[in-house]
C-alpha cells in the first residue's frame, strides 16, 4: 500500500481575504447594473427625444435612472473600501495573498 505524503506546506485561506474578494466582485457587478441601467436610461430618453415622450418611455427612463441610482452608489463605496482596506494593508506591511 502506497502512502501519500501530508503537504508540509498546506495553503491557508485568510477568510478576511475571501470576503474583501467577494466584496470586491459584488461592487464590480453592481456598477455594471448600475451603469447598464444608466445607459437604458440614456437610450430610453434619446428615442423619447425623436418619436416624442409617451408615458412608457418616459417610466423607463425615470426608473433606470432611479434604480441605476440605487445599485451603483453603494457599489461605487464599496469598490473604493475594498481599494482602501488593500492600501491600507500594503501601507502596513500585512501579506495580502
Amino acid at each position: 500500500m502506497t502512502t501519500v505524503p501530508k503537504d508540509p506546506d498546506p495553503v491557508v485561506v485568510d477568510p478576511i481575504l475571501v470576503t474583501r474578494a467577494r466584496a470586491s466582485r459584488l461592487a464590480g457587478l453592481g456598477r455594471r447594473v448600475g451603469y447598464g441601467l444608466y445607459a437604458a436610461s440614456i437610450v430610453a430618453f434619446a428615442i423619447g427625444l425623436s418619436t416624442g415622450f409617451s408615458g412608457a418611455v418616459s417610466t423607463i427612463a425615470t426608473i433606470g435612472i432611479i434604480s441605476g441610482s440605487v445599485v451603483l452608489a453603494p457599489a461605487i463605496i464599496a469598490g473604493y473600501a475594498v481599494k482602501a482596506a488593500v492600501r491600507d494593508d500594503l501601507e502596513h506591511g500585512r501579506d495580502i495573498g
